[in-house]
């Protein structure tokens, strides 16, 4: 019986990647997608030097002095602006912030719930300050730092790995469990032998044979282009996302184990997507969320998995270091899995 049993779930197993390489756009989705996303993040929030305030000045309300030492600063691109120009330039973002003349001095006029205008006031302060002869008393200097792993796009390379065995996990299993529950193919499997064991593992099995590709081929274009290096090991990476690989295909089949209808299932994954998509820290970090909610982020499987990709691949952590982000991802990915197994229906 066991060998029987092994030869349905290699044979199921072979029968997935068959299916999935028939498809051009999972093929498409699974390997070039992310890299055309660390591609087009990766320049966009690439290194360079910081670009001059934007600072809007009223004219002939303002010393010609104080605009011409904003002029001549490396910091700040000053332009003049009429008195009735001012509120559509800062609301138009034309300009961070306007300096303008009041009885005690220099008035800033800005929005501070805009976090560049507070530095283009200290910017634009320091400049105004130092050309009226200000001299600081302590000295200081700066240390401009921008060393691997620190950068954005370690940050973000990550990420991506975490979001994409995230959306083929649910996408890849869940909707193509419920393309054939519609196309009753599921009721004729009913009839055979097979077990839904084998059925459902199946997902997860094609899911790994492909993983290995996945993560060289995203891995080697962010160290070509972005010379971005893994600092742990390369087999912790295939571990995690492999347990990753497993949660998110053991939700995927949850979510369609009784799902009648592709629109049915669609709006489920969503649901259980979209929340991960924004909370778990795939383009930016959750501690901009509020405190109280930071328990209930971690729990989340994709904010483990993304937590351990990071601190493996930027801190060099070892998956002894890493034990509680594994356990959440593990399991999610059992209880997903058991539920599954005993909610399935074929029809």
């Amino acid at each position: 019986m066991s060998r029987a049993g092994g030869g349905q779930l290699a044979q199921l197993t072979l029968m997935r990647i068959r299916e999935w390489l028939r498809e051009p756009e999972a093929v498409f989705w699974t390997f070039f997608f992310p890299v055309l996303m660390a591609l087009a993040l990766g320049f966009a929030f690439r290194e360079r030097a910081p670009e001059p305030v934007q600072v809007g000045v009223v004219q002939g309300a303002v010393d010609p002095v104080v605009f011409e030492s904003l002029r001549v600063s490396e910091q700040t691109t000053p332009r003049w602006l009429e008195s009735t120009d001012v509120d559509a330039a800062l609301r138009d973002g034309e300009v961070a912030l306007v300096v303008e003349a009041g009885p005690e001095g220099v008035v800033y006029r800005y929005d501070p719930t805009r976090p560049e205008t507070r530095a283009a006031r200290l910017a634009t302060d320091a400049v105004i300050q130092e050309a009226a002869g200000r001299r600081d008393v302590r000295p200081t200097r700066d240390v401009v730092v921008a060393t691997r792993g620190s950068r954005y796009i370690d940050f973000l390379i990550p990420g991506l790995i975490g979001l994409n065995l995230l959306s083929t996990g649910l996408w890849g299993a869940g909707f193509a469990i419920v393309r054939m529950r519609t196309g009753k193919l599921l009721k004729r499997f009913m009839a055979t032998p097979m077990r839904r064991r084998d059925f459902m593992l199946s997902f997860l099995f094609g899911r790994l044979v492909f993983l290995v590709g996945e993560l060289a081929l995203l891995l080697g274009f962010a160290w070509l282009v972005f010379d971005v290096v893994v600092r742990g090991s390369l087999l912790a990476v295939l571990v995690i996302a492999a347990l990753g690989a497993f949660a998110f295909n053991g939700l995927g089949v949850l979510i369609a184990s009784r799902a009648r209808t592709t629109e049915g299932v669609s709006g489920l994954m969503n649901v259980a997507s979209l929340p991960m998509w924004i909370l778990s820290g795939v383009f930016f970090s959750y501690e901009h969320f509020p405190e109280i909610v930071h328990p209930l982020i971690r729990a989340l499987p994709l904010t483990a998995l993304l937590d351990g990709l990071r601190a493996v691949m930027n801190d060099g952590a070892s998956l002894a270091a890493i034990v509680p982000e594994l356990a959440i991802v593990i399991a999610w990915g059992a209880a997903c899995t058991g539920a599954a197994l005993a909610i399935f229906r074929w029809r």
